[in-house]
């Protein structure tokens, strides 16, 4: 097999021109660089990608953390990404996690070990005072507000977003809403923003009024089963759209507004209202941000879908 020497060899100059020849350094003159590359195509040499990386410092390579594999949320997001990434020619590493913080920290002491250029975490459970600890070794992002700490972030108006959809059913006359959300409170900042934007608009939340741990169809599914037996229910506000399908084979959405999230294809089919936060927006900002000098933070703006 033909390697970087036998290529100089036969072309007559330096290693360190064909080098530049592999890695497209733009020092090199059109002559030169279409000798080596006959002499590449004839010998049908395939250059070594570890070999390139260490070259240039960089593998075109981004890794991203996400909680769970065929989850909306996740897709959305990924889905953002892997079109901004695939655009600029970067290959997309995907890491479930399970919300395990150990499985997280070994991801980031990989992206340590420079097996990526830049990682976007989509989620997670360890702090961010434990990622910002990795800036030194590469670019992080994170899909949410990340406050004080110097980590680079996409967010959404998620505490915005419900505090006017509150508002809005407050004035529409309702009262008795029920709530699904999914990780607990104590560990989720995203239902915990919920939970005060109910409370903020309408006070405490009986506990009859929230099903937890809803992520999936069939999760709904469960939940509209114990709102079925709840009495008066005037609108039920989920934390997805496929929760809301799901709750949809046991409640009629005649008697019960159903209030997605994300704008699905579900919803769309179905025809319930939902609030959309742009997630593959978020995604397309995050790869853009992961090597940007000029912003360390952006906000994506939510859109709520009326729907009859």
């Amino acid at each position: 097999m033909a390697n970087i020497r036998d290529i100089a060899k036969l072309s007559g100059y330096s290693v360190t021109t064909v080098s530049r020849v592999l890695n497209d350094h733009p020092y090199v003159s059109e002559e030169k660089r279409a000798k080596i590359l006959k002499i590449m195509h004839d010998l049908d040499y395939i250059p070594n990608a570890k070999a390139r990386n260490l070259s240039s410092g960089k593998s075109k390579h981004i890794a991203v953390m996400i909680p769970y594999a065929n989850h909306p949320y996740s897709d959305k997001i990924v889905s953002g990404i892997l079109s901004a990434a695939f655009n600029e020619g970067y290959k997309v590493t995907l890491l479930p996690t399970n919300y395990d913080p150990k499985v997280e920290k070994q991801y980031l002491d990989d992206l340590a070990a420079k097996a990526w250029d830049g990682m976007i975490i989509t989620s997670k459970k360890i702090s961010f005072e434990m990622i910002a600890g990795y800036l030194k070794y590469a670019p992080i992002v994170c899909c949410e507000d990340t406050g004080d700490f110097p980590i680079a972030c996409v967010s959404i108006k998620r505490e915005e977003s419900y505090i006017n959809l509150f508002k809005r059913l407050k004035i529409q006359g309702y009262s008795k809403i029920g709530l699904t959300v999914g990780r607990s409170e104590t560990i989720s900042a995203s239902t915990a923003l919920v939970l005060e934007a109910y409370q903020t608009i309408f006070g405490l939340l009986d506990d009859t009024m929230i099903v937890r741990n809803c992520r999936s169809f069939e999760d709904g599914r469960q939940a509209g089963i114990h709102f079925s037996n709840v009495k008066e229910l005037d609108v039920i506000v989920t934390n997805g759209d496929d929760v809301a399908a799901g709750i949809l084979q046991h409640i009629e959405k005649a008697q019960i507004t159903v209030i997605g999230e994300e704008n699905l294809l579900s919803s769309r089919l179905l025809g319930f209202s939902t609030i959309d936060h742009h997630l593959d927006q978020c995604g397309e900002a995050a790869f853009h941000l992961l090597f940007s000098t000029s912003t360390n933070s952006i906000t994506i703006p939510y859109t709520f879908i009326q729907r009859t």
